[in-house]
Parts: structure tokens; C-alpha cells; sequence
């Protein structure tokens, strides 16, 4: 990263602590000093039960900063170039070790505030224990970005209605749910939708559910965009 770019994400994390008395003009600054904060490619940390994990996986990437008041109250500020592929996957995980079956529920809620440009999805990334399975859940997407795989046709599961598409990556399957609209906050109940790709499609067993992802997954934020989880529960197990 540039100097010049790390000088200006460093005081839009730090200027609330610093009590400057002036508004810093950026998405990017916290409500108040936030607690922790990472410009490193694979930057993370644990807070509230929660893992912060910076995650830039892919080629061609900009530069990417993650900041947390909490495990819950999160955000970044990323500046990858109006390239096509996918550069960077910044999340918070809880992680749930349990069968399908053995789940009593599983629910999240999130309210996230993300730009008008730039191309990207707000997903949930749904990992069993061998990585052999990959169920990811788009509430909200912009611009030239698309799921793997063929569709699969429309279902209404967990409180929402999505667009099924099943594919593969070459070293997993992949379920991608794709919210028919877009939406910046509500609440997802998952285990419905887990139970309707073992039961009802018969595409996996009774998979230990591993992590519960949830975050952005960026091809391009030309000139820097803000990315922000004002809130995120998950809950169950």
C-alpha cells in the first residue's frame, strides 16, 4: 500500500481517538475509536466470539484496510482496481461444529451499509468441516458480478426469497442463494435452507456445519469504497 493511502485510512481509524475536533469526512472512520484494525492481507482477530478476517485471497488486488469497534460492528475501506475476478472476501465467523441434523436453529440477523458503485455482493459464506461444501446466501450485490454454476429455479426459504444456482469451484460444490431483491438489513433463518439442500434436493448429507461467514466479496471498488456492518448477530447452534 501507498504511503499516502495508508496515511489517509490510518486517520480516518485513529481521529476519533485523537480528539481533533474536526468531522473526518470519510465512511470509513468508526462511531468511536475502533478497537482493532488491519491493512495486511490476511489480517484477523477474534472479539466477541467473532472472527475478523482482513482476506485478500485474490489477483490483481488494491489496497484494503478492516476496522472493529466489535466482533458485530465492523467495516472496510477497499480500493481494488475496476478489473474482472473476484480480489478480496473480508468477513466475520462465528463457527457453529455441528451436523445439520443436530441443530436446533440457526438464525443471523445484519444491517450493513454498503456504496452505490463498484462491483461486489454482500453474501454469507456457509462451510462444512472438509471444505467440501459451500453454500453462500447474496442479500445484496452491485455491478458486474455473478454466481457459479446453473440455475436451479426460485425458492422462498428462511424468510426470503432467492434465485438457486448449483456449481463447482474444482475443489468444492457450491450453492449460491441469491436474494431476488436487494436488501441492506433483516434477518435470515439458515437452518431451513441447509435442511432443504440435505432433505429435499438430496446435494449433501448430514454435513458438520463448520463456519458461518458473513461479509463482502469484492471484484472492484475503484478509488476506495466503504464498506460497513453497523450490526451482526448469529445465533444457535
Amino acid at each position: 500500500m501507498a504511503p499516502s493511502t495508508l496515511s489517509r485510512v490510518t486517520q480516518a481509524l485513529l481521529a476519533p481517538a485523537l480528539a481533533l475536533g474536526a468531522t473526518v469526512g470519510l465512511a470509513s472512520a468508526p462511531a468511536h475509536a475502533a478497537v482493532w484494525h488491519s491493512c495486511d492481507q490476511w489480517g484477523n482477530t477474534g472479539l466477541n466470539g467473532y472472527t475478523l478476517y482482513n482476506n485478500i485471497w485474490g489477483s490483481g488486488a488494491g489496497s484494503q484496510c478492516i476496522w472493529a469497534n466489535s466482533g458485530t460492528d465492523w467495516g472496510v475501506w477497499a480500493n481494488h482496481p475496476d478489473t474482472g475476478g473476484i480480489k478480496s472476501y473480508p468477513n466475520a465467523k462465528k463457527v457453529i461444529n455441528k451436523p445439520i441434523a443436530s441443530i436446533g436453529s440457526l438464525t443471523s440477523s445484519y444491517n450493513v451499509t454498503v456504496p452505490s458503485s463498484g462491483a461486489y455482493n454482500t453474501s454469507y459464506d456457509i462451510w462444512d468441516t472438509d471444505y467440501d461444501y459451500e453454500i453462500m446466501l447474496w442479500v445484496n450485490d452491485n455491478g458486474a458480478v455473478g454466481p457459479l454454476g446453473t440455475a436451479q429455479g426460485t425458492v422462498s426459504l428462511g424468510g426470503h426469497t432467492w434465485n438457486v444456482y448449483k456449481g463447482s469451484n474444482g475443489h468444492n460444490e457450491v450453492f449460491s442463494f441469491l436474494r431476488t431483491s436487494d436488501s441492506t438489513s433483516g434477518t435470515v433463518n439458515i437452518l431451513p435452507i441447509l435442511k432443504w439442500i440435505k432433505d429435499t434436493k438430496g446435494w449433501m448429507g448430514n454435513e458438520t456445519i463448520g463456519d458461518v461467514q458473513f461479509g463482502y466479496e469484492i471484484t472492484s471498488s475503484a478509488g476506495g469504497l466503504d464498506f460497513r456492518t453497523n450490526s451482526l448477530t448469529v445465533s444457535g447452534g
